[in-house]
């Protein structure tokens, strides 16, 4: 048995056959992407890896494991299949992330692969069919429980691996980020809400709910997807830093299909990517290098009301200065239906006094986070437009409704 200390989970335990799977290089290179990719250059101390993710999100998914074994046991065949479940979910929460490319995201708009493609290529390496075989696990069970497959054999796993809304995935990395940027935002009812989740059967399939004394735990969830949103993951320094680390990538991958082969792609990490930008002499490069910020942030939206401003905001910047607006709009389901949008079936299902219900019917406040957020921001380029000038034609624009507010308040 080995154990790893944790600054969340504290001691997470694997068995030898784990750590030989973790001793893999395919995840010892997760060491070497950031969780947050360039958030610390708004948040200082987000350096953590993708390695402890992967394993905090098995340290979470485990304890789900477990609460739904003492109050969900009709869900499970007897002790062999408990102890494949359990096998087969802490294998594919170790790997669920190991399609990621440097920088993630920014490396995905680049290269054009979407890293679950990756992550199934690398998986049908030979090296790591080997290990998965130690461990007595399929590796189609790991392929379609990371994937999401809607015939994956196993739909709870499957929802506790990469399901739209109780993912494991998402229960460590909003109290991992919280932590490591010090926004207290992402923190929730952890133990409330593990303790509250059920398996329930509807309409001939198991899937996976939550008790009603766990409600607020799940409100408190919900509250922090949004927040950790709108604090860190669309903070706008991290947002301008992400598209010039595009354009870097652009210059050093001047053939992005070089990099289709997983053995070549497997090569990068964040490390190697610094140390191209490091000797390569471009404006992109040295912004990086040096944290200048290229782009001024002129204006900010958050609201799906805000529309029209913003879109007034971006023509009339645009007449000004041309092409040196940039235009960033991000977009993100807080609550996800089932299929992307079906308004038919449910999100969660709860069960209540009156029986199992949809999570918008046990709670209002799930019912209006449901759907999407939007954070929509206008940068200009400082070499070329006054920021102050541009600050100001925005506010111009939206002060009709700031006057309103006022005339109310007097």
């Amino acid at each position: 048995m080995k154990r790893i200390f944790d600054p969340i989970h504290h001691f997470i335990e694997l068995s030898d056959v784990e750590a030989h799977l973790l001793d893999a290089p395919e995840l010892q290179r997760l060491r070497r992407l950031r969780q947050l990719g360039l958030a610390y250059l708004a948040y200082p101390s987000a350096e953590h890896s993708r390695f402890s993710h992967a394993l905090g999100a098995l340290a979470m998914g485990s304890r789900v494991f477990d609460a739904l074994q003492q109050h969900s046991g009709q869900y499970f065949a007897g002790a062999d299949d408990i102890a494949y479940q359990r096998r087969l979910l802490r294998a594919s929460l170790l790997l669920h992330d190991i399609g990621h490319g440097p920088f993630s995201h920014a490396c995905e708009a680049v290269l054009g692969i979407k890293h679950e493609e990756r992550t199934e290529a690398i998986l049908q390496r030979p090296q790591m069919r080997a290990r998965l075989a130690d461990l007595e696990v399929r590796e189609g069970d790991v392929i379609d429980l990371i994937l999401g497959s809607r015939t994956a054999g196993y739909p709870v796993l499957a929802e506790m691996v990469s399901g739209p809304n109780l993912d494991a995935d998402r229960m460590d990395y909003l109290l991992r980020d919280s932590y490591f940027t010090g926004v207290a935002n992402g923190r929730y009812d952890s133990e409330q809400l593990i303790g509250s989740l059920r398996v329930f059967e509807n309409s001939g399939k198991f899937s996976l709910g939550v008790d009603g004394r766990g409600v607020v735990a799940l409100e408190s969830f919900v509250l922090a997807r949004y927040m950790m949103f709108a604090t860190v993951y669309f903070h706008h320094t991290t947002r301008m830093f992400e598209r010039i680390l595009q354009t870097a990538l652009r210059e050093i991958w001047n053939d992005p299909r070089a990099l289709d082969d997983i053995g070549a792609f497997l090569e990068w990490d964040d490390f190697r990517v610094f140390e191209a930008v490091r000797t390569h002499d471009s404006d992109a490069c040295r912004a990086l290098r040096e944290r200048l910020r290229p782009f001024a942030l002129a204006a900010e939206f958050n609201a799906e009301s805000d529309l029209v401003d913003y879109e007034r905001c971006e023509r009339v910047l645009r007449d000004r200065f041309g092409d040196y607006v940039w235009a960033d709009a991000q977009e993100q389901m807080l609550h996800r239906l089932p299929l992307q949008g079906d308004t038919r079936k449910p999100t969660i299902l709860v069960a209540t006094s009156s029986g199992i219900v949809d999570a918008r019917q046990a709670s209002d406040l799930i019912a209006k986070l449901s759907g999407k957020a939007f954070w929509r921001k206008l940068f200009v380029e400082r070499r070329f437009v006054d920021a102050r000038e541009a600050r100001l034609v925005c506010r111009e624009i939206i002060r009709p409704k700031e006057s309103l507010c006022a005339s109310a308040s007097a």
